[in-house]
């Protein structure tokens, strides 16, 4: 419950709306309370007969209301022709619902801004969250739960939220008004009917409890069913290329079948609460028929038929609000199981962040340091240990070994896409832990075997955090990436949408526009992640001429298993276990007869 109070405060930020609901929904259910009032009048007129009025007239008084209101009304039967009446009260009714209906139309108006505003600052305030989060809690976190917290569970919230605010804000007045008016006729027999309203909370809360074990397990089905959809669709290659699809269509029936089996549990209870109030209120109007239809036939009531049907047309009244009412604490069941897991995501604090202190640096003068670095993951896994070297400003230095070596872990503590668990990393005799992140980062281009771009046009991946930038900057990167050609070649040119990933592109034409970005970023330091290792002869070539052009002037870090590309490297790092083996120029890598370089080379190219 907690947590779902943590998202109710969010209502402080929309208080003019919400003010606004309220007073519209306060003036709805006046005009709600009318419309019912005037029943009376209305059958008292048409059906009574000859009314004599008492002679004495009736003060206003707080235990006589009830007599008081029968005298007025009976007064004015008196003055004023029954026809005349008649008319004013068929006015009064058209202008009553017309009112009633226009404010509820408000209330549901600003309540709308609302709701929607709520849905959307959570929703921005988890995605901004996420994006602060280190790179060790999307290792630990399936993308299909975070995308389902994102959508599905503040659909829930949300919808929570609306029924709880009208629970609170419109049913109870409501409630109240036509609870009292009840026992302004007949306060014993609505004494009595009180009672019955415990039977009906009891019942509902049980019915909660239920719920929200269910809406817990509900979201969990509707994550797997999300994560098993963004896979496929993300690797729809892979599966149409082994023949998957049978088997990727089962498994999505098998977790849609047990989302659904969870939702239909859920719907049968929820929808278990309205016909157990409604036979409570049908038993309500019966008690009401029997008792005060037995004193009237006695005549032992002063009731008159209009009074009758105004006590059974409220009681009838009061049961929608009283079921409102009642699935409120249902609804805020389901939210807070939805409460929960967003919570557990924005209180999940980020690992790497920016110190109090920390400087922002503007350039990269003198060198690089990993001294005595170590590093292992949160679930124990030793991978690197005793780093030491040293990269001078401007060296290109290439980082091999077999696989699992710890070659990518290595130069993802550069940027601190993770922090080391020992030693240190440092730039120009600073500690990257002392300096801002953003200044540090910024000092970087990196380029991976997996070439990220977006559902965009090329010029805008090419620009991408440098949208200010010159169209004719653009080009000139694109030029020296190797990547002019095949783009004017394309439907739109620099403005052609390249899907999602850039599918609609070959894997060298996405890598040539991802080195462009790289090139538009300028940066100092460059690192290379395995850049033409998934490339066919003729893209790693032209990939390969990009790259040297890239690299000149800057300080390379370049990981790579095709031991060719690294021949000219200024100091080539080994790693084997975590461990650095070997440290030295290729030729006298080579010269070693116990080298791990030289058993890679060899093996790579059968000398």
């Amino acid at each position: 419950m907690k947590q779902y109070l943590r998202i109710v405060s969010y209502l402080k930020e929309f208080w003019k709306p919400l003010s606004a609901s309220i007073v519209c929904n306060i003036i709805y259910v006046v005009f709600a309370t009318l419309s019912v009032g005037l029943v009376m009048p209305f059958i008292d007129i048409i059906f009574s007969p000859a009314i004599q009025v008492t002679q004495q007239p009736i003060e206003l008084n707080l235990f006589k209301l009830r007599e008081y209101f029968t005298y007025q009304l009976n007064h004015l039967v008196l003055t004023y022709d029954r026809l005349d009446l008649l008319i004013f009260l068929c006015i009064a009714i058209v202008v009553t619902f017309f009112f009633k209906n226009l404010f509820f139309w408000m209330q549901g108006y600003f309540g709308a801004t609302v709701e929607q505003g709520i849905t959307r600052r959570l929703r921005e305030k988890l995605y901004a969250h996420l994006h602060q989060l280190s790179m060790s809690f999307f290792n630990n976190e399936r993308k299909g739960n975070l995308v389902s917290t994102i959508i599905n569970d503040v659909r829930v919230v949300q919808e929570s939220l609306s029924i709880a605010m009208y629970g609170v804000f419109r049913e109870p007045p409501q409630i109240i008004i036509f609870t009292l008016i009840l026992f302004f006729f007949d306060w014993q027999l609505s004494l009595f009917l009180c009672v019955l309203l415990p039977v009906t909370g009891i019942l509902i809360t049980k019915l909660g409890d239920m719920l929200k074990r269910e809406s817990r397990i509900a979201q969990e089905r509707m994550a797997d069913v999300i994560s098993v959809l963004s896979e496929t669709l993300s690797n729809v290659r892979v599966v149409k290329a082994f023949r998957m699809e049978e088997f990727e269509i089962n498994k999505f029936s098998q977790h849609a079948f047990n989302y659904f089996k969870t939702m239909r549990r859920i719907q049968w209870r929820k929808n278990l609460a309205s016909p157990l109030t409604e036979i409570l209120g049908v038993i309500t109007i019966a008690i009401i028929l029997w008792f005060i239809g037995k004193n009237i036939i006695q005549g032992s009531t002063s009731m008159t038929p209009g009074a009758l049907l105004l006590y059974i047309g409220i009681v009838v009244q009061l049961l929608p609000p009283l079921k409102a009412f009642g699935l409120v604490f249902n609804s805020v069941q389901e939210g807070i199981a939805a409460g929960n897991r967003i919570m557990a995501i924005l209180d999940n604090e980020p690992k790497i962040i920016d110190k109090p202190k920390a400087i922002a640096i503007d350039g990269f003068k003198e060198k690089l340091i990993l001294e005595n670095v170590c590093f292992k993951y949160e679930t124990g896994e030793v991978v690197l240990k005793n780093i030491n070297c040293e990269i001078r400003k401007g060296e290109t230095v290439a980082i091999v070994g077999p696989s699992g070596a710890g070659k990518s872990t290595l130069v993802d503590l550069i940027p601190r896409f993770y922090d080391v668990t020992d030693g240190s990393v440092m730039i120009d005799g600073v500690d990257i832990r002392d300096i801002t992140m953003d200044s540090l980062r910024g000092l970087m281009g990196i380029v991976t075997q997996e070439t990220i771009l977006f559902n965009d046009s090329v010029k805008n991946n090419i620009a991408y955090g440098h949208q200010e930038v010159g169209f004719e900057k653009i080009i000139e990167a694109a030029k020296v990436a190797n990547a002019h050609d095949f783009i004017t070649t394309l439907p739109e040119g620099y403005d052609t949408f390249i899907g999602d990933r850039g599918v609609k592109l070959s894997g060298g034409e996405r890598q040539r526009i991802s080195l462009a970005r790289a090139i538009l970023k300028n940066p100092p330091i460059l690192i290379l992640d395995e850049a033409t290792s998934a490339l066919d002869t003729e893209s790693e070539i032209l990939v390969q001429q990009a790259i040297e052009r890239l690299m000149v002037g800057r300080t390379s870090i370049i990981i790579a298993h095709r031991l060719s590309t690294v021949q000219r490297a200024d100091k080539i790092i080994v790693l084997e276990n975590g461990n650095i083996v070997e440290m030295g120029k290729h030729l006298s890598l080579l010269s070693k007869s116990d080298s791990l370089y030289k058993k890679l080379y060899e093996l790579q190219f059968r000398v």
